[in-house]
């Protein structure tokens, strides 16, 4: 039995013709007549009795009609929920970010997000790479806002920006006046990085063995914050992303010449999920205008 086959059988009976009937479901009259016949041979009784140019419900058409058009009711109510679901902006849309991202990217897409969606319930889970590729993966996690390289094949990877990387001097160091330095002149430097697990560290790492320096790790933090408050204070220097720059007034930051050093900023989805509306709304509120924006997935 075919929804389809339902449809026919009250335009039938509605309409009392098969051919009004096949112009109300904008299908041939004998393709229409044939799914009738199917329905009644499934059923194993016959809905309509042919009168000549008359049509006329039997008794098993009379008690089947009722049934046919709650089912349709049934599915109509069924679609519009699911139309209204898409539309509502009261949904929820969960976001993870790493570290060095969440304090100087996350409080203007929050603003903005909130602004436009003020219904919309956001929350945010600040962890490290592994963590959230693990959230997108069990889908406690909606969009995760993360650096390259990301070697997963099961990620939709969404560009949201690069960025060059800059060294952090004490205010009073030979390199602070410099409008730019080499990578190469940090050699012998001490460094504070981000501990193990942090995608920066790895990319700070990549970086120097670039240049072919070994660093000499002084001191390690999960935060960017700590890392910084140890260059003001003398204990080593350390490698940020633009972004970072300036967030301690008490360091210089100075930028990398070499333009090959550079961070991509992404966020990233599980591939072949789909989202609500509030979730493709966040997605298409934190890329750059460039962009071509979410509709589905």
């Amino acid at each position: 039995m075919e929804v389809h086959q339902l449809r026919y059988a009250c335009a039938v009976a509605e309409t009392n013709s098969f051919s009004r009937a096949a112009e109300i479901c904008k299908i041939a009259q004998p393709s229409l007549s044939q799914q009738i016949q199917k329905l009644e041979e499934e059923l194993d009784v016959k809905l309509f009795d042919r009168l000549g140019r008359r049509i006329q419900l039997t008794e098993a058409g009379m008690a089947f009609l009722p049934h046919a058009r709650t089912i349709l009711s049934q599915l109509e109510l069924a679609r519009a929920s699911v139309a209204n679901k898409i539309r509502d902006m009261a949904g929820k849309v969960a976001v993870g970010v790493i570290p060095t991202i969440a304090p100087y990217r996350m409080p203007a897409y929050t603003t903005r997000f909130v602004k436009r969606f003020p219904e919309a319930k956001l929350r945010i889970v600040e962890e490290i790479t592994p963590t959230l590729i693990e959230g997108l993966r069990d889908l406690s996690i909606d969009v995760a806002i993360l650096a390259l390289p990301l070697r997963h094949k099961d990620l939709d990877i969404i560009p949201l920006g690069k960025e060059p990387l800059y060294v952090a001097l004490k205010k009073d160091h030979p390199l602070a006046l410099k409008q730019s330095v080499a990578l190469k002149e940090l050699r012998g430097e001490p460094f504070v990085m981000l501990r193990d697990g942090h995608c920066f560290r790895d990319l700070s790492i990549s970086a120097c063995v670039s240049a072919r320096i070994t660093p000499n790790i002084a001191f390690e933090s999960g935060q960017l914050s700590s890392l910084l408050g140890m260059v003001a204070a003398g204990v080593g220097i350390s490698l940020v992303p633009e972004m970072a720059v300036k967030t301690n007034p008490d360091c210089q930051y100075v930028r990398i010449a070499d333009t090959r050093i550079s961070r991509t900023v992404v966020a990233a989805t599980l591939h072949g999920r789909s989202f609500n509306h509030v979730q493709r709304a966040f997605l298409n509120c934190i890329m750059p205008s460039s962009s071509k924006k979410v509709t589905s997935q």
